[in-house]
């Protein structure tokens, strides 16, 4: 297994110490709450490495292209869920970012399946770096901070929307190709 799968995989395994760190004593313990924070802030950067690396060395494998986009999916998710549990994320708002995610991902199956790859646009890199600033800034939960969180959360899920919307427009071929 190469390093971009390792840390694909670190990724992953990070998740329950992340879910647990928030969770603990009902998230009501600042030191545990920047101890998931600083998981999540790992996690996150593990995503950016992998990439990084498996592209500029030559190491993109079927277990990366598959597990990746995964594993970012599970972290993501497992965080909005957990902040609905502590109810610092309306369910609505999550359910919305968690469909995208479920869209996005039935679309590259079915284009994978007719051997056409969707490239992450701008639009869903933006998304992405704007759910993890909303995401850290929520596990941190500081008043001082509470307009920018909100901030940020809004424009998350604008971005979520938005990068979904982009995604139909340019690929909605893939759905509707060999159908009469």
């Amino acid at each position: 297994m190469n390093l971009p799968n390792k840390l694909t995989v670190l990724r992953v395994c990070l998740i329950p110490f992340f879910v647990l760190s928030l969770l603990v004593f009902g998230g009501t313990y600042q030191l545990f709450r920047n101890l998931a924070a600083a998981i999540f802030i790992v996690a996150s950067l593990t995503d950016m490495l992998d990439g990084k690396i498996a592209r500029r060395c030559n190491l993109v494998t079927n277990f990366g292209k598959f597990m990746d986009p995964l594993a970012d999916k599970l972290l993501v998710c497992s965080a909005l869920i957990c902040l609905v549990e502590l109810k610092q994320l309306p369910a609505w708002m999550v359910i919305i970012i968690v469909s995208r995610e479920f869209i996005i991902s039935g679309f590259r199956l079915v284009a994978a399946e007719q051997g056409i790859v969707i490239a992450a646009s701008y639009w869903g890199k933006f998304k992405t770096t704007f759910q993890m600033i909303a995401v850290i800034l929520l596990i941190i939960n500081l008043p001082v901070l509470k307009t920018l969180t909100d901030v940020c959360t809004w424009i998350a899920l604008i971005l979520t929307v938005v990068s979904l919307c982009d995604y139909i427009a340019k690929n909605h071929r893939i759905l509707t190709e060999g159908q009469m």
